[in-house]
Formats: C-alpha cells, structure tokens, sequence
C-alpha cells in the first residue's frame, strides 16, 4: 500500500498522468503510443517510490534501529553538544529506489525538533550534512539519547516530519519521509556499541545500528 505522506503527491501525479495520456490518444502517429506508456510508466513508478511496507520491529530494549532504507555511506567519531564527545555519526543514503518512510529509532521522548533551511547539494555528497536543508530531531530515550535529521538532497525538496517537541515516541512507529532521493544522519553517544559498516544497507524499523553498552 501506498504511503499516507504520499497521498497529495500521487493524486497531482495521476491527474498529470491522466491529462497528458488523453492528449497522446488524440495526438497522430507514435505520439498516440508514447505518451500514454510514458504516462503510465510515471505512474507506476510514483506508486512503487510512496510504497510503505511492514517491518518487524525487535524486541529489545539496548537496540538502537535505523530510521531509514539505504546504504550507509560514512561512519566517522565526532564530538557534538548533543550527544556529547566521542559520539559516533552515521549517514545513511536513500536512493530513488529505496524505501522513504523514517521510522523512530528508539522509545523515548522528543527533546529536539529543528527545521534547517539550506542547500540542495547531491545526498551523497559530505558536505550535505552541515550545508543542505533538513531536520533535526533529538530523542531522549530511557537507555541514551540520540540525534538524527533528514537531510533533503539534489532530487529532494520535500522533507516531512509528523514529530513535535515533547511527544512520547516508540521505536520503528513512522514519522514521516523525504521525498525522492536523500539522506539520514544519525549521531549516537559513546555509549552506543556501533553493530553495522560502511557499505551495509539498512532497514527503517528493522535493522539494529548500534546497542546500549
């Protein structure tokens, strides 16, 4: 089933869709097939990118979870107010392709909620952490505390984040999502034991990045 984060999307995209495969119909010669596939390749591909499937969430209270699908690009030591120094960061890149629904990383409380307007650079690129638009969201948990934003990229210009500051969160329960191509941050206190590489694909809600000493 389709994402509810994606529902306004695919209603303007189907309208789009249905306008211009109409046009093909009524267009002479190759215009008449092509437009219509195009239109309907669009689609499908809209339909396949708002996907929202289950996940098993473990049942374990020292584990910390991903928030998002993707490939982990970086993990790197860094000292941050947050989560205090030899914190560990890791950054998760989204492609296309990938699942976009976040989901909560652990049980906890929000503590931190903080919009940052910015740049559009490629997701992959480092320099996107500090520099592109994202959110930021803390999460007081009853094991540690943790930090993560959704970090838009080139392709994504729409971040959504159904959080609010004081909420009562519970791990692998969706949030929200970024829309087409992006990256999750995650910064995790040295108290964390980091479980996953550089390189390893992840799963929101499902696959354990790190557990609490």
């Amino acid at each position: 089933m389709p994402s509810p984060y994606g529902h306004g999307t695919l209603a303007k995209t189907f309208a789009l869709c249905a306008a211009v495969a109409l046009a093909g119909l009524a267009s002479p010669g190759a215009l008449k097939i092509l437009l219509p596939a195009l239109t309907c390749a669009t689609l499908l591909f809209a339909l396949y990118f708002f996907r929202d499937p289950s996940r098993s969430t473990p049942k374990d209270p020292s584990a910390i979870l991903s928030p998002a699908d993707g490939k982990i690009l970086h993990i790197e030591t860094v000292s941050h107010p947050f989560t205090g120094p030899e914190s560990t960061r890791l950054s998760i890149y989204m492609s296309p392709l990938d699942v976009h629904v976040n989901r909560i990383p652990l049980d906890g409380v929000v503590s931190r909620l903080h919009y940052h307007p910015g740049k559009y650079l490629m997701a992959f690129d480092p320099g996107s952490t500090a520099n592109n638009e994202r959110m930021e969201i803390g999460i007081d948990g009853t094991s540690c505390r943790m930090l993560f934003s959704q970090v838009a990229g080139f392709l994504a210009r729409r971040i959504v984040c159904e959080l609010q500051e004081g909420q009562s969160v519970h791990a692998g329960s969706r949030f929200g999502m970024i829309k087409f191509g992006s990256r999750v941050d995650i910064v995790l206190p040295h108290t964390v034991r980091i479980e996953v590489s550089e390189g390893e694909r992840t799963r929101a809600g499902e696959t354990v990045i790190g557990r609490v000493k």
